[in-house]
């Protein structure tokens, strides 16, 4: 067997994809100064004869240390040991964490895409790998803890069952024994939401949101509802426009248009995400109605574009990359202390007013 700049040929591992303990070894060899950052890694069959690995086993475990951030490649030159990676810490990551999306979850969204990027900083502050395998994928074998990010109380209690006590929920009110959960309460921040518009005199105020499916989407109907109660306001289901999606659909949208067009319309809409305040720019616009003059209209989730909406747009924001970043320095601590204790940790949200909301008019 060959010996390529001090690699050896690794051990199989019971229990361990081969792939992982690859990994392991070139990591422990590049933390060991074996090789430098800059410099360039052999390449996957030189790997693979040292290694004594199967070609498609030292691909992937390069892969996986360029997901780590610790090689880099460069397109028809091969890969480098990435040259920002810290050589200093001179530690392997002794736990791998995979991160679970809701089936129906796309990056593309705010509130999907912000919670994974505080999930990716709080895993380099703990030294701690992911993966994201798919949803009915058993990674017990290859990790240690799961997050499980916006789940159904489903997915929970699946993963839950398949894991062990190794399972954090993050940006979903679930409520599990022994699982922990930590969330904004979005029954609270629907129902903040209601507060501004009925303190800026509007009493007729309609909900452009998601229908009943995650836990989320029927927390903010449930505080939209439970807004107006608090304030005497009455409901009016021809002022809700319900989407099956985290946009509105092209039937959707039309029910937009003829509820704006309806001289009974609402003075104002809680859009229950930052897309949803979009199709309602975008309807209005077409509509003739000038936002922030005939109809106020405000948004739960707060992007940076929606300071620049013209005008801006008045939101709820929530603390999404402190979510996300929660659920790892929760799971890490609790995989090394050997301390399980489940808790449900609620994060607030802040109002950010800004100029689509203002007093009725006339």
């Amino acid at each position: 067997m060959s010996e390529t700049n001090g690699l050896t040929p690794i051990t199989p591992q019971p229990g361990k994809p081969l792939y992982l303990v690859a990994k392991d070894h070139l990591r422990q060899a590049i933390d060991g100064g074996v090789f430098a950052a800059g410099q360039q890694m052999p390449s996957t069959k030189e790997l693979s004869e040292t290694l004594s690995v199967s070609l498609v086993t030292a691909h992937r475990a390069l892969q996986e240390l360029v997901n780590a951030g610790v090689l880099e490649r460069s397109q028809g030159k091969g890969t480098f040991v990435h040259a920002s990676y810290e050589q200093g810490r001179k530690t392997v990551s002794d736990l791998r964490i995979a991160v679970l999306l809701n089936r129906d979850a796309s990056l593309a969204d705010h509130v999907y895409g912000q919670i994974v990027e505080g999930i990716r900083q709080g895993a380099y502050v703990t030294d701690a790998d992911l993966i994201f395998p798919r949803f009915d994928e058993d990674v017990r074998k290859e990790c240690h803890g799961v997050i499980l990010v916006c789940p159904m109380a489903a997915d929970v209690e699946a993963a839950f069952s398949r894991r062990g006590r190794r399972v954090i929920s993050v940006g979903s009110n679930i409520r599990i024994p022994d699982v922990c959960s930590i969330y904004v309460d979005n029954v609270q921040v629907a129902r903040q939401a209601v507060a501004h518009l009925t303190g800026v005199g509007h009493t007729q105020i309609g909900f452009v949101g998601a229908a009943d499916g995650s836990p989320e989407t029927r927390d903010r109907w449930q505080g939209y509802l439970e807004g107006l109660a608090d304030r005497g306001v009455g409901l009016r289901d021809q002022w809700a426009v319900r989407s099956e999606g985290w946009r509105l659909s092209d039937r959707e949208r039309n029910d937009l248009m003829r509820l704006l067009s309806s001289p009974a319309r609402p003075t104002a809409l809680l859009a229950a995400g930052y897309y949803y305040a979009l199709d309602v720019y975008a309807a209005a616009q077409t509509m003739g109605l000038r936002i922030g003059h005939d109809l106020s209209v405000m948004a739960i989730d707060d992007p940076p574009s929606a300071a620049y909406l013209s005008p801006a747009l008045t939101t709820v924001r929530q603390p999404l990359l402190q979510l996300g970043h929660g659920a790892v320095t929760t799971l890490v601590e609790s995989l090394r202390t050997g301390e399980i204790r489940p808790e449900n940790r609620v994060l607030r949200a802040e109002l950010i007013v800004r100029e689509s909301t203002a007093p009725v008019r006339g």
